[in-house]
């Protein structure tokens, strides 16, 4: 059973046990302070807090591989990666399966393949989705898909024409909105609200994806590094 309360008016480091066993992030979560970790100097003055340490993105990566384990042990599966926002979590996920798999009675046989989703400009969602890049898709027909990414509707009705056996999509995040089109995967790392973040490889404008925890970019660094 997972804890799911919120402290109040206490101070960064105190709340540190909430988000640790909460996947579900609340709207008024205060985040960490920036002087409680390390990162990259040429981004000062352009976050507003941590959203997510990367210790914890990390440790609950390695549970979802666990699930996936359970879930699809004993198959083929095809990784597709969506890229260039899901390359570090899907890396570290395919690691863990693979870690799993090598102590474990069942073995799960992976290919990787990686197509690319253009979703964004700036910080605003685009309506038109451009998918560039993977191999032949073809190739999928009776294969169990496990997706990896944010942006998935349009993925998925290019991939069922092609009639894999079973296809499961894992996100790291999922975004609570309002939205009534909101995806939700078959496996998520953290549920946050519906906040712009960076970091872990998702980038604002091709910045950030060398930071390591997942934060929240503050208007400065937008105008810094608009388009």
């Amino acid at each position: 059973m997972l804890i799911l309360y919120q402290l109040h008016n206490v101070k960064h480091h105190e709340v540190f046990l909430t988000v640790l066993f909460d996947i579900q992030i609340s709207d008024n979560w205060p985040g960490y302070s920036l002087d409680l970790f390390t990162y990259p100097q040429h981004y000062y003055g352009d976050l507003e807090y941590v959203l997510i340490p990367h210790g914890i993105i990390v440790d609950r990566t390695e549970r979802l591989a666990k699930d996936i384990m359970q879930d699809i042990g004993d198959n083929d599966i095809v990784v597709l990666c969506v890229l260039k926002g899901g390359y570090k979590f899907c890396a570290d996920l395919v690691e863990h399966i693979k870690n799993l798999s090598r102590n474990s009675e069942r073995f799960i046989s992976m290919k990787v393949d990686f197509v690319r989703l253009k979703s964004y400009h700036n910080d605003q969602s685009m309506q038109d989705m451009q998918i560039i890049g993977g191999d032949d898709l073809s190739k999928l027909t009776g294969k169990d898909i496990v997706g990896t990414g944010r942006t998935m509707k349009v993925l998925l009705n290019n991939i069922e024409k092609y009639k894999p056996k079973m296809i499961k999509v894992a996100s790291l995040l999922v975004k609570r909105t309002s939205r009534p089109d909101g995806y939700r995967p078959d496996y998520y790392g953290f549920e946050i609200p519906d906040l712009f973040v960076v970091g872990y490889a998702l980038d604002y404008n091709e910045h950030f994806r060398d930071l390591n925890h997942i934060c929240v970019i503050n208007d400065h660094g937008k105008a810094k590094y608009r388009v």
